[in-house]
């Protein structure tokens, strides 16, 4: 290894990058774990930076380190956090020790080193940064805060944006009726704004479900220590911990009631886990509501057209694809797919301890990212950009034989079912086929299969 110097650890030297502020331990995770070439998440690496903040100011209001060993602490959080190149002192993979052990020693191996150019003296990865604190309650804690962090500034702002925008479109699309379809087939005539408003009820209803588990999110394994106990944590750390997190975040956070279940268990990661998959469920279900509607132009249904953003074929001119709903759907699968790795990793809490928490992390954060982009692209370059082919509508509205449906009342199912399997067989408009099947006048047919007053419900 070119330009390096020999560090040491309870195990002996290891060769370290001359220029790297993290030292033996995160080296030996570096050598360990070549697997993805994934590092945590950079919203991980911030949340754990501002926990190891708290923790020191924490720790030098309870005497536990030196009050300007404490503020040297905090000054390299706020220098790490500010450099834009934060990620390249945090190299170890997602794939490591499942305790995160090894990305805890490299957070306290980077402070250490600027904590001790600004402190003037040793700070000690272990005896200062990580004082009253252990990987296992540690970490466990920055899963809940980052994604606690992610859920308020990024993932409920998007999803409430998306819903805003359906909102708003459904207003300028309610003159629009249009075929209804169950099974993907034909049925009773429904107008777009109807179809756009359970979209939004969908939105709104998975931002409520997500904000019912901030509270929960937002306690903290932090003073448990190694298993729970809370050995060598001062007895008023946790509090006082939460306390400086809370001003330092804005959010309120508060110890956990009992750190065995925070630290042996990711039960609220899992529920928040499972809260994204059923958003992304939601998203896919747009998703595919848009391709569908939008797809043609000549040979689909044709009823919208989705904002054309980039050619959609090498070989076809002039093909437009819709990519945007086409992403939002991969997007959902990822989430999906997260959901279902965090559900193993949760069942992963051998007694004391969770043994896939970086993977809970990454995925956790992962799927709040996607969700967070999606919904923003598709609110900007789908919902509030789409054209109505209401020509298209109409044409296949004024064929549909579902429409007899509204018959039932006054001439009965079966007659009804009659009238609408010979208007399928001769392709005639149901009204034609339902005055010569009846007693009824064209004018009280033509009151009676209005798709527009079939909209409104009742008999």
């Amino acid at each position: 290894m070119k330009h390096t110097r020999t560090e040491r650890d309870s195990l002996g030297a290891v060769l370290v990058p001359a220029d790297a502020l993290f030292s033996a331990q995160t080296q030996r995770a570096v050598d360990n774990f070549p697997v993805s070439g994934q590092s945590m998440p950079k919203a991980f690496i911030r949340a754990l930076l501002k926990a190891k903040y708290a923790a020191a100011q924490t720790n030098g209001l309870l005497g536990q380190i030196p009050e300007k060993m404490s503020d040297a602490i905090c000054q390299a959080v706020d220098e790490l956090l500010a450099d834009q190149n934060l990620m390249k002192h945090f190299p170890v993979d997602v794939f490591q020790t499942g305790s995160g052990t090894s990305t805890n020693m490299n957070a306290n191996e980077v402070l250490a080193t600027l904590a001790s150019q600004i402190y003037g003296d040793t700070v000690g990865a272990n005896d200062h940064i990580n004082c009253g604190q252990s990987s296992n309650d540690i970490i466990p804690s920055t899963i809940h805060i980052s994604a606690a962090i992610e859920l308020t500034e990024k993932l409920l702002p998007a999803l409430d944006y998306l819903a805003i925008t359906i909102r708003e479109k459904s207003k300028t699309v309610h003159q629009y009726v249009k075929t209804g379809r169950t099974h993907l087939m034909d049925a009773m005539p429904v107008r777009m704004s109807q179809s756009l408003d359970g979209w939004a009820e969908q939105i709104e209803l998975n931002i409520e479900r997500l904000q019912a588990l901030q509270p929960s999110l937002q306690t903290l394994a932090q003073g448990g220590t190694a298993v729970g106990t809370g050995v060598n944590a001062h007895p008023e750390f946790a509090a006082q911990f939460n306390i400086a997190l809370s001003d330092l975040t804005g959010l309120h956070f508060q110890p956990a009631n009992n750190f065995f279940s925070h630290i042996g268990s990711q039960d609220i990661a899992v529920a928040l886990s499972g809260l994204l998959k059923a958003t992304a469920v939601s998203v896919m279900k747009i998703a595919n509501d848009l391709r569908w509607m939008n797809s043609g132009p000549l040979a689909g249904l044709g009823e919208i057209e989705l904002e054309a953003l980039q050619p959609g074929s090498s070989i076809m001119p002039g093909k437009v694809n819709p990519v945007i709903p086409e992403v939002a759907a991969m997007v959902s699968a990822q989430v999906i797919g997260n959901d279902a790795a965090i559900s193993i990793a949760g069942q992963s809490g051998n007694f004391e301890l969770n043994v896939m928490l970086p993977l809970i992390a990454h995925n956790l954060l992962e799927s709040i990212q996607l969700l967070s982009s999606i919904s923003r692209l598709m609110a900007d370059k789908a919902i509030a950009t789409f054209k109505v082919n209401d020509k298209k509508l109409n044409e296949a509205l004024s064929r549909n034989p579902i429409l007899v449906t509204a018959l039932n009342p006054v001439i009965g199912y079966q007659k009804a079912a009659e009238i609408a399997k010979q208007a399928y067989k001769e392709n005639r408009p149901v009204i034609d086929v339902a005055a010569e099947n009846t007693d009824l006048s064209v004018e009280e047919l033509t009151r009676l299969l209005n798709p527009a007053k079939l909209t409104e419900g009742g008999l």
